[in-house]
């Protein structure tokens, strides 16, 4: 069910702004009512509407970095601390790939307990940034965060688990590690539970706990979760199959540049699942998905064309190019 995103221009620049005000946000409702689930909750709607606007447009490993800055700014406010300037200059340093010297910032905090800093550091140590690759000490940190209620580092550990990365591969701790980090609010979590409840990885198959968790980090906008519900309705996984919801979650994530989204409605387009049969903009869909990486949207916008004009096919093409240059806002 997974795809590589679409990625359009990045602006580090406006995804920093974002972050600090999301952390803010996050502040003030959780001073309010000393419960990060609560101020997710009181927050959910602003956080959506910035992250659309600016987070969206930042590759994976910027929104990775984005994660970490978010937590050392949310921490840093809870405890009373202005916005400091050994983060800052972390941040900086790893923008600009000088990895060993954001560790050498980071590394003090994280041995001091600070569960930011120990996050950041298992992410250092899980992909070879500034050390050595080292998956059992990416676990460490990691676990270290985790217990102190870390969602991200909660997350990374379920998912450190589910791949059998530094430790045998366990279903049951991923899905343990991934509850505690859904119920704070994680949507990459909620979206990883809900694919272990689809496939039965570790727990006994249930698609209707599945939608749950789909549905609570599409409340978040995760295109994933999207993708995932559409896939559902598309083949009555626990529902009453229905191409209209289908088409509805899969073109909430297609125009965020969900590249399989993109493909499943160039074919439900093409077959005329439930819209009317529409060659130009199946065409148009996998021609998205196929500028996205997505291999099946080559093969079935090469398809599609075989019966299309001309004429058809020029159309299509110019339809996917102001899709692009609108960044998908709009298409259908």
């Amino acid at each position: 069910m997974g795809g590589k995103p679409y990625c359009l221009s990045a602006r580090p620049g406006a995804a920093y702004r974002t972050v600090s005000l999301l952390a803010k946000y996050y502040y003030v409702a959780w001073s309010k009512r000393r419960s990060l689930n609560r101020a997710i909750e009181a927050v959910a709607k602003k956080s959506r509407n910035l992250q659309g606007l600016e987070m969206q447009k930042i590759t994976t490993p910027q929104r990775v970095l984005m994660q970490r800055l978010f937590l050392a700014q949310f921490a840093m406010l809870v405890a009373g601390l202005a916005w400091a300037s050994p983060v800052d200059d972390a941040f900086a340093a790893y923008e600009r790939k000088d990895y060993a010297a954001a560790l050498k910032i980071v590394r003090p905090p994280a041995n001091k307990g600070e569960a930011w800093a120990q996050s950041w550091l298992a992410d250092a140590y899980l992909n070879g940034e500034g050390v050595v690759q080292d998956y059992a000490e990416a676990a460490r940190w990691n676990r270290l965060a985790a217990d102190q209620g870390s969602a991200l580092a909660q997350y990374n550990l379920g998912l450190m688990y589910n791949n059998g990365h530094g430790m045998v591969q366990d279903y049951a701790q991923a899905l343990k590690w991934y509850r505690l980090a859904a119920e704070q609010g994680s949507a990459s979590a909620q979206v990883n539970l809900g694919l272990m409840y689809t496939s039965g990885q570790g727990v006994v198959q249930d698609y209707a706990e599945a939608d749950k968790w789909y549905r609570l980090a599409t409340g978040q906008g995760n295109t994933n979760a999207q993708f995932s519900l559409g896939v559902m309705y598309d083949n009555g996984h626990g529902v009453v199959q229905d191409y209209a919801q289908a088409l509805k979650w899969y073109r909430l994530a297609a125009q965020q540049g969900y590249a399989s989204a993109q493909y499943n409605l160039g074919l439900m387009h093409a077959k005329g699942q439930g819209v009317v049969q529409d060659y130009v903009k199946g065409h148009s869909w996998f021609n998205l998905g196929a500028a996205s990486g997505n291999a099946n949207a080559v093969k079935g916008r090469d398809i599609v064309a075989k019966l299309m004009t001309p004429q058809q096919i020029a159309d299509a093409q110019k339809l996917a190019r102001d899709c692009q240059t609108r960044q998908l806002k709009g298409c259908d």
